[in-house]
């Protein structure tokens, strides 16, 4: 097995928040009946996390369950287990209406630090950041300037973005420019 390489190399950017290319990150697409109980029982006993509420992200580590839709999770997974962990949920769920695929190469991560981070994320996104409107543990699934990403806070001061690796550069530049120290705007304050 080859090693796997980041879109960006790793990327990171000091500003109002810390930006940083993460990952590798193993990821896999789920697509089913989320109320059934042996889906459940498949994706909570392969990741160790609950399973999330309508638009929850249950994180701990490099394992998780993302809401993403009514019939789909982001199962995830750490890297070098992606394919593994597909197969033993590809097989829990067999004889059930479910698609289980390993997207794991298809998306890059990045994480944002600091006190200033909904103000970053509020800049590119059609998203309403105050605590209230997106508390922690809350996906969203959104546009960021022209590409698709999905977003949650895994504290007040800390977000993770993903978005296909095809425009990995794109959204680190955007991430990036929203971080300038010049473009502070300070209605998030921490």
């Amino acid at each position: 097995m080859s090693d796997p390489v980041l879109p960006l190399g790793g990327a990171h950017y000091e500003g109002l928040a810390d930006v940083r290319e993460t990952g590798p990150q193993g990821m896999i697409a789920l697509r089913g009946d989320l109320s059934d109980a042996g889906l459940q029982e498949a994706v909570t006993g392969l990741t160790g996390v609950p399973m999330p509420d309508m638009r929850g992200a249950q994180v701990m580590g490099e394992s998780g369950l993302l809401w993403m839709s009514p019939d789909e999770l982001l199962v995830l997974v750490p890297y070098r287990q992606a394919a593994r962990a597909r197969a033993q949920l590809a097989e829990a769920l067999q004889g059930q209406h479910a698609l289980v695929e390993n997207v794991s190469d298809m998306r890059a991560m990045f994480r944002l630090r600091g006190t200033q981070v909904r103000d970053v994320l509020a800049k590119l996104a059609p998203v309403d950041f105050a605590r209230d409107a997106l508390p922690v543990g809350e996906l969203r699934r959104t546009r960021f300037a022209q590409v698709a990403a999905g977003v949650w806070l895994s504290d007040d001061t800390t977000a993770q973005v993903f978005c296909f690796r095809s425009v990995a550069e794109y959204m680190f530049n955007l991430l990036r420019t929203a971080a300038d120290p010049d473009a502070f705007v300070g209605f998030h304050t921490g």
